[in-house]
């Protein structure tokens, strides 16, 4: 690593790689086209992005031809995969433009029009940027693709193809996926030139540091019992199946005293951000997520996070999951499944390779408590407001209303 990204690293207190990292960066740096196979939260992000940086100092972009592109599947990805590499880009003088959906897209051709060395995109995004002559990717000497099985699901295969046949043929291509399915297989073939394969952490995703609780429920009493789960002290991501589902549920928290909010398709850019922000600062104690919203949330300590709801697949069961036990935390993730549930999560679980602790509970009882933490809410109805416009945190002490 060059001096200057070694004194980024070490000032934030990264003196050791993760595995991944170690794995894959001697290759990525060397210029060779790696296949990542590697858990969410594994620290796969500066594993490409320190090599993808690296080899694109010292370049200049020209106006709308930028040098390098990550594409990622969600505008949160893409927002935590830019705020993780920023700091190394400053040190080495490279400019980094995000291009996202359901942002400014006048302001992202302004930042393609000065030269951005870097660009982070979702595919629909990019794609509508190149469609309006504001990005050529004919320039583009490294491609990374993150979240590979999460694009293909998303449907975003035949937009991912499209960009891939206009980066400069012959350069460096970098692809990660937890999973190699159909889909991403056919990637592999038709774009790596003799791949470097690593893989860190089994396929399935499955990691030590997490325990699985499957929670037989009875229909009747899941109302309460999640309520009592969203009362524990510390944070918790509740997943469920539907916006309508997740709306309903924070309301229901607020009513009952608990600092909750959601966070799915239907929210503004500003306000999944803001919300998240929240989340993280501790002001919301519970997000209420769909499927959607899964990937690309990244916290630091979250302890614990449940399925409301079963989720669809194992695919998705790991990676709801995987927001928790990240980069060698430990965490738990919870399943509430009613009688008529049973025998699609026993599969569910199968498939994940996973053999979950089972256990009967009802709201107000110590087994409940002893796995989740959970407690009786307060029952006085709290409000989340937005942060005061011009007062941030630290002026007058204070943040919120």
């Amino acid at each position: 690593m060059p001096p200057a990204l070694l004194k980024v690293l070490t000032g934030l207190g990264l003196n050791e790689p993760f595995p991944i990292q170690a794995a894959t960066l001697p290759n990525s740096l060397a210029g060779r086209d790696v296949l990542g196979r590697g858990r969410t939260g594994s620290g796969k992000t500066l594993a490409f992005g320190l090599a993808l940086l690296v080899r694109t100092s010292g370049q200049r972009a020209q106006s709308r031809r930028p040098l390098a592109l990550i594409l990622v599947p969600t505008r949160e990805l893409a927002q935590q995969v830019t705020d993780a590499l920023t700091p190394y880009a400053q040190a080495l003088k490279l400019r980094l433009a995000t291009v996202v959906g359901g942002m400014s897209i006048g302001r992202q051709a302004q930042a393609l029009r000065n030269g951005a060395e870097v660009v982070v995109a979702t595919p629909g995004r990019l794609r509508d940027l190149i469609e309006r002559g504001e990005c050529r990717l004919d320039q583009v000497g490294i491609t990374v693709l993150d979240e590979a099985d999460q694009m293909a699901d998303m449907g975003f295969m035949p937009q991912i193809t499209h960009l891939l046949d206009q980066v400069r043929p012959g350069g460096q291509r970098m692809l990660f996926s937890a999973t190699l399915d159909r889909n991403v297989d056919l990637l592999v073939r038709r774009y790596l030139n003799d791949p470097v394969v690593h893989s860190v952490d089994p396929s399935a995703g499955a990691v030590t540091t997490m325990e699985h609780h499957v929670l037989h429920v009875q229909g009747a009493d899941k109302q309460a019992t999640t309520v009592e789960i969203a009362a524990r002290d510390g944070r918790v991501i509740m997943f469920l199946d539907t916006k309508h589902a997740v709306d309903r549920l924070t309301e229901q928290l607020l009513n009952s005293g608990v600092r909750a909010a959601a966070l799915h398709g239907g929210k503004s850019q500003p306000q999944r951000t803001r919300t998240l922000d929240q989340f993280k600062s501790g002001h919301v104690t519970v997000l209420v997520a769909t499927n959607v919203a899964a990937r690309g949330i990244h916290v630091d300590n979250l302890d614990l996070v449940v399925n409301v709801d079963p989720p669809n697949d194992h695919k998705d069961y790991l990676h709801r999951g995987g927001r928790t036990a990240r980069a060698g935390e430990s965490g738990s993730v919870v399943t509430l499944v009613l009688p008529n549930q049973r025998r699609d999560m026993t599969r569910l679980m199968a498939d994940a390779g996973i053999v979950p602790q089972t256990s009967e509970v009802r709201s107000g009882e110590a087994e409940l408590r002893r796995i989740t933490g959970a407690q009786a809410p307060s029952g006085i109805p709290v409000t989340i407001t937005a942060p005061v416009a011009g007062r941030r945190s630290g002026r007058n002490g204070r943040r919120f209303r």
